[in-house]
Parts: structure tokens; sequence; C-alpha cells
């Protein structure tokens, strides 16, 4: 597939924003925990941007449990080495029974997160300039992201109205299929050849309001036709090269339809994308970063990112817990998440520009051409 978008390099990039003297490298000052470790990694982490594509916020869907809960976003992020987490919720989950209530959970959940960003002096990223502007001033930000379009319901304003809460990235499917159905998803089996035309239109609309489409979860023939609407580069925030298994024979078999092959991953980054590496299928920081090689290895180094598809700041006071907290990605992990990938992607051979490209600046190349 021919490369829509040949100037949207690093190098173009960094022109088009030098009015603002940054584009991966700012402030080496930015205030983040001291480890003792390689000085390196310390100096990298405080000058570049680390950013995770897909962390899992989770809130429930009654605001009178949401009040008994407490979150240190903050703390994390600071303790994690990141300068913002693109934080990621779904409304599938319990199962959807009646029509309105995908809607009602969408807005009940950011509803409960517009609390916990006050509770924890944090702000919504709503362009660019808002993610540089944490950055000069040493504080953590989010990017609101969802994880399905099920909230749309087939009512294309909800969009706007989703922009206009700060959401500036929007998954298109998750587990469960939407009542309207938006397209194949990667673990189900195939039904509509694709993509729909509802779900076309939504990309469609994601581009005009400045949304930028994340299409995780979507299968090969989707994320192909999606591909052939979207004038904006897309995102593919969580997974791994079908070729890196790891240890573990179970896990593998479980995620090896949620991973890419080779010849996908050309037609992503040959269009401008950008994928994202999650922490699955990965025992230690340095097989995470050696996952992150392979896919560099056929992408190019200007399209792969972090998106750990882990919990960055689970409720300190829950009962129950699901899924990795982002700073305990790894057993006996030792330092903030940031930190660990860092020093493992210089161990596997990354140059300091490079661990910047990944740690977010491709990311927010596409960010940026998505939402200015």
């Amino acid at each position: 597939m021919e490369n829509k978008y040949p100037d949207w390099s690093r190098r173009k990039f960094i022109t088009t924003t030098a009015g603002a003297g940054m584009a991966l490298m700012l402030n080496p000052l930015f205030a983040r925990p001291k480890y003792e470790a390689d000085p390196r990694v310390t100096k990298i982490v405080a000058k570049t941007f680390g950013i995770d594509t897909h962390n899992h916020m989770d809130v429930p869907f009654d605001k009178m449990g949401f009040a008994e809960l407490q979150y240190d976003l903050a703390g994390e992020i600071n303790k994690s080495g990141l300068s913002a987490i693109c934080m990621t919720f779904c409304v599938d989950r319990p199962a959807l029974k009646q029509t309105g209530e995908a809607y009602t959970r969408f807005i009940t959940s950011l509803d409960e997160m517009d609390d916990m960003l006050k509770s924890n002096n944090i702000l919504r990223a709503l362009s660019f300039s808002d993610i540089r502007k944490a950055h000069k001033t040493k504080k953590p930000i989010v990017i609101q992201s969802v994880e399905g379009g099920h909230f749309i319901e087939g009512k294309m304003e909800r969009i706007k109205i989703a922009y206009d809460r700060g959401l500036r990235l929007l998954g298109l499917m998750h587990d469960a299929q939407s009542a309207l159905p938006i397209g194949d998803i990667y673990t189900d089996k195939p039904t509509f050849g694709g993509m729909t035309e509802y779900g076309l239109n939504i990309v469609k609309e994601c581009n005009k309001q400045g949304i930028l489409v994340d299409l995780a979860h979507c299968s090969n023939d989707a994320i192909n036709d999606a591909l052939e609407v979207s004038a904006k580069p897309v995102l593919i925030s969580h997974t791994g090269l079908n070729t890196q298994l790891g240890k573990d024979e179970r896990m593998a078999k479980m995620m090896m339809p949620r991973l890419i092959g080779k010849e996908q991953a050309k037609i992503v980054a040959d269009t401008g994308g950008v994928i994202g590496v999650w922490t699955h299928l990965a025992d230690t920081p340095l097989e995470y970063a050696q996952n992150i090689r392979a896919l560099v290895e056929v992408t190019g180094i200007d399209h792969v990112c972090i998106g750990t598809d882990t919990k960055i700041a689970p409720p300190l006071n829950a009962k129950d817990r699901f899924g990795k907290k982002t700073n305990e990605s790894w057993q006996n992990q030792s330092k903030g998440f940031y930190y660990s990938v860092v020093e493992a992607l210089l161990k596997t051979g990354f140059s300091e520009d490079e661990i910047g490209k990944i740690g977010a600046g491709n990311f927010l190349r596409i960010f940026n051409a998505a939402t200015k």
C-alpha cells in the first residue's frame, strides 16, 4: 500500500513545531523521582517524553461506588517516569443489555474521571501544545481515551459531545460488538468483510472532529478498510508482533489472534501509522525491549510506540483488582516503568534519539496530526 502521508516524518514534525522549541527532547530538568541507575537512564527519562498509549483506568458505573474509591494517579505517573498516559476506559463490561446503557456508562465514567483528575491536580491534554506545556511545567497529564465505540449507538453527534468532554483518542472496537456493528473484531469470526459503512463513517467523523483513531481489536480487513478512508494517520495502541510469543505457551495461544503479522504491520507503517507494543508475552523489561526491537525491524523506527495494556493507578481501596499495575509490570521490578524500559532499550542497542521516538515522539507526531 502506497504511503499516503510521506511528509509525516519525525524531521517534518520537528520542523513544523520548531517555533515551540521542541520535538522529542524538552527541558532536561523535568522532575522525576531519582533512582540509583545508569546516569544515561535518568538523563533520557528527563529529556524525552514517555507516553503509555493504552493504560486502563477502572471506574465503576455508579457514582456512589466511585465516591468510596481513591486513586493515586499523580503519584503513580510520577513514579513511573512517564510524562503522560492515554487514560482508557471501556463500557462493554459487564455485557450491555439495553439501548442507551452504553452512553449512560460513558458519561458516568467521564464525570467520575473529572473528579479523579481534579483531586489529583491533573488536566486532560486537548492538543499537542497541552502536552508540551505540561512537560515544561513538570506536571503529569492524561490523554482521554475510550476503548470501543459502543457509546455512539448510531448517533454521530455523540462524537462531537465526546470531543467537547475532552476525548482525543477513540478505539473503534473492543471485545464485544456494539449494538450497531462497527466491523470485524479480531477475536470473532469474520462477519462483515472488514469495516461496516457505519464504522467507516465513525473514522471520517473522528478525522473531522480532531480525534485520533485507534484500530486495536480490529481484524486485518477492518484495519485496511479504515486506512483507505482515514485522512489522518492511525494508531494501533496495544499489540505485539506475532513472532514474539514469549515462554508461556498457554498465554501465547490466547494472545495469538490479538497479535499483528509482519505484512499487516508494514501496511500500517506505510500509511504513516504507529503501533504500540504491550507488556504481555514479556517476562522482563529486556524481553519487552526485544519485542519492541522485533517490530522496529519490520516497520522502521518511526512507527513504534509504547502501549502497555496495564493499569497505572487501580483504586487504592478496591476489593478486587484485575490486570497488572504499570509500575509492577515485571516480577521484582525495582524502578518505575519508564525507567525500566529506557534501561532495557539501551541494553538492546537503541540510541537516545531512537528511545525518544519510541517513548512518545512517534505517537506525538500522529496525535498532533489528528488533533490540530
